[in-house]
Formats: C-alpha cells, sequence, structure tokens
C-alpha cells in the first residue's frame, strides 16, 4: 500500500530519506544551506555593487565595512551553530551527561564564562562601539582610578591634582601614544582572536579530518603516500613560509591565517588516522559494513560522529597556539599594523613601558587569560568527552 507524502517541510523525516538513499541531506545541513545562502548573496552584493568605498550596512545607519574574511567568519559561525551547538540541543541527555562531567572541572567552568565575554565582545563590540581612532592630543591618558605625571600627557582629559593627570571613565583602560582608546581596542582585538580561533580550527579540521579518514580507510600506499606527506607538512618550517609571503605579498590576517592553518593540520590527520583505525575494529563498523553499507556512508555516519569528541578537543588546544603565534610577530613587527589585534597593541606599547605600562598589560593580560582558557577548556573537554582518555593516562 502506498504512503502518503508529506504535505508540509517540517514533517519530511529527512533520516529515513537519507537512509534510503534517496537524499544525503539532515535537518541541520538544510539548515546550514538555508542560512548561509544569504551570506553569500551578501558577499556577493557587497562585492558588485558596493565596493571598498560604501559601508556594508550604511542602510540601516551602521558603520561596518565587511572583508572577505568577515564572510569567511561568519560562515564558520555557522558551522559551529548547526554541527555543535544544534546536535547538542537536539540531544538534551548526552548534553547534560556531558555538561554534568565538564562542571566538575570549576576552572573550566569560570574559563568558559571568559570565553563566551570574549566571544560575544568580539561579536558585538564592533557593532555597538566606533573604531579606535588615533588623536595624538589625547595619548597616553592613563586608566580609570590610576594617574601620570602630567607632564607625559599632552592633553589631560580627566583633572590634574598634585601635577598628576587622573584617569577618566571616558578612556577606562587609557590610551596608546597615538591616542587610540586601550578598551576599544581590545574589543575590536577580541574580533580578530576569534576569527583567528574560528577561521584556523575550520580549515585545519576540514583538512586534518580528510586526510585523516582517507589515509586509516585507504591503507596500503595511499596510507603510506598521505603519511609522508603529513611528515613533510609538519618538518616544514611555517615562519619561513609566511616571512617569504610576507615578502611577496605583505603582512595581513587573512594571509597569517591561511599559511598557519595550512601547516597545521598534520598533527590532526595523524591524531584522526590513529582513532579512525581504532573505531573502524569497533563491532558495529563490521555490521554496517555486512549490511552493505558504503564506505563514505560508514565514515560519515559512524566514524567522525564517533571520533568527533576527541577531534574537538585536539582542536581546542591549537587554538591558544595560533593566538599565541600572532601576539609574537605583532610583537616583532611581522604583523598588518593596520589591524587592531592585542598583539599590535603591545607592541605599539613596548617602548612607553617606562610611564605609560597600562598600553601592555591590559591587553596582555587579557591574551594571557583567554590563552589559559582555552589550555583549562581542551582538558576538561578532553575528560567530559573522551573519559578513555583520562583512564588510559591514570
Amino acid at each position: 500500500m502506498a504512503t502518503k507524502k508529506p504535505e508540509r517541510f517540517d514533517q519530511v523525516d529527512w533520516s529515513e530519506l537519507s537512509e534510503s538513499g534517496r537524499l544525503d541531506l539532515s535537518i541541520n545541513s538544510i539548515g546550514m544551506v538555508i542560512t548561509s545562502l544569504p551570506v553569500v548573496l551578501l558577499g556577493l552584493y557587497d562585492w558588485r555593487f558596493i565596493g571598498d568605498r560604501t559601508d556594508t550596512f550604511e542602510f540601516i545607519g551602521l558603520s561596518r565595512n565587511l572583508e572577505s574574511l568577515d564572510y569567511f567568519f561568519i560562515f564558520t559561525l555557522l558551522l559551529f551553530f548547526f554541527y555543535l551547538i544544534l546536535p547538542l540541543a537536539q540531544n538534551p541527555r548526552m548534553t547534560k551527561y556531558y555538561w554534568k562531567e565538564f562542571k566538575r572541572n570549576r576552572p573550566a567552568v569560570v574559563s568558559l564564562g571568559w570565553l563566551l565575554i570574549v566571544f560575544a565582545g568580539g561579536l558585538l563590540g564592533p557593532l555597538v562601539i566606533s573604531a579606535p581612532e588615533q588623536d595624538i592630543l589625547i595619548g597616553h591618558q592613563p586608566p580609570v582610578f590610576l594617574s601620570v605625571d602630567a607632564a607625559n600627557v599632552a592633553n589631560c582629559v580627566g583633572d590634574i591634582v598634585g601635577g598628576q593627570c587622573q584617569g577618566t571613565w571616558e578612556y577606562p583602560l587609557g590610551t596608546t601614544r597615538g591616542g587610540k582608546s586601550v578598551f576599544t581596542s581590545i574589543i575590536y582585538g577580541m574580533t580578530i582572536s576569534m576569527q583567528i580561533a574560528f577561521i584556523t580550527t575550520t580549515i585545519v579540521a576540514a583538512i586534518g579530518i580528510s586526510f585523516g579518514t582517507v589515509s586509516a580507510y585507504a591503507g596500503g600506499w595511499v596510507d603510506e603516500v598521505l603519511m609522508r606527506f603529513v611528515d613533510i607538512i609538519l618538518s616544514f618550517p611555517t615562519l619561513l613560509m609566511f616571512l617569504l609571503i610576507l615578502y611577496i605579498y605583505g603582512a595581513g590576517l587573512g594571509m597569517f591565517i591561511l599559511v598557519f592553518s595550512l601547516f597545521a593540520w598534520g598533527g590532526t590527520a595523524r591524531y584522526v588516522r590513529s582513532k579512525s583505525l581504532s573505531v573502524s575494529e569497533e563491532e558495529y563498523i563490521k555490521a554496517s559494513r555486512i549490511s552493505g553499507a558504503s564506505t563514505y556512508r560508514v565514515v560519515r555516519k559512524h566514524v567522525v560522529p564517533n571520533t568527533a569528541s576527541s577531534i574537538i578537543t585536539q582542536l581546542t588546544l591549537l587554538i591558544p597556539g595560533f593566538l599565541l603565534a600572532e601576539a609574537q610577530l605583532a610583537f616583532l613587527g611581522l604583523g598588518d599594523s593596520n589591524i587592531p589585534s592585542w598583539g599590535q597593541l603591545i607592541s605599539a606599547g613596548r617602548s612607553d613601558l617606562a610611564f605609560a605600562p597600562w598600553i601592555v598589560l591590559a591587553p596582555g593580560i587579557v591574551l594571557f587569560l583567554t590563552i589559559l582558557a582555552f589550555n583549562f577548556l581542551g582538558d576538561a573537554l578532553l575528560d567530559a568527552l573522551n573519559p578513555e582518555a583520562e583512564a588510559e593516562s591514570e
């Protein structure tokens, strides 16, 4: 007897259609496609009709011009939502168990709160706060509740008491030599840090998971060739390649993300390969093969999902390295001086440490706390999502 086809979109059993082989889609994938389409269309409209001279959202009163990196950042945020946040919401019992295990680590819970603040500041801050502007007449303003010798300040914005320029809430963390607000620069630096975190991990995950799973399942000479290529990637001097590209094309955040992510996926590929080999020996994988499932389906439906927890924790522990690398290069003067990153802010204040240490200390503390938070988060996720690794280490 023929079954009646559902008349409404939300009544379609996408999982059943996917398993039948007629359609290999899920609700999450459909949502990703639907929400990504307006972003792609906006990017094309921005590139074709608006150009660089006009702000993207000028028609609604926002002075904000989106670059190519911003569109890629939005795309990675959508990936993060539909393939990490939404699956947790769809599996409340599993999420409750993970959260119970995760919150046992108190430093990790605090770290998660700090990272949420950084994420919210980086995402919403540039929409409500104007970009830091240079005004040398207000350079070296001290932070609120602090004071500095008025002789070191060109034009004190606050009160002068006993020859000391007092800080004001107008510039809560003071200003740089060029008169840029340190607080505003830190907020915009949160955006840069989140772009580095999300985009690099997306590229590393895409390449590393692809190489690792193909190498594990192909075996033989394919495995040998791919692993030797991974050895080359791991031994390649990334800094040398970055300096070469810097000399040819100039500095830029996009170039930094591209170079460092393209040479950082080797460890992920090896990790995914080892996990895939261990998972492939499980009984449910053998049962799937016997039932006639294709290699692609086994990898996509079973291997990758069952190694996802280990991959997530491994990628989380990679992010601090990227943030620290950008700060180090900026401090050495090898980064893009036009981007308001924390590293650039630290670099701008290194010559003023004697009488304006807040320029270096404020972004330095924020960078330190963010890197520490990612490390705590990675360790806690490893214990919560992959308890076998904890048992093996004991």
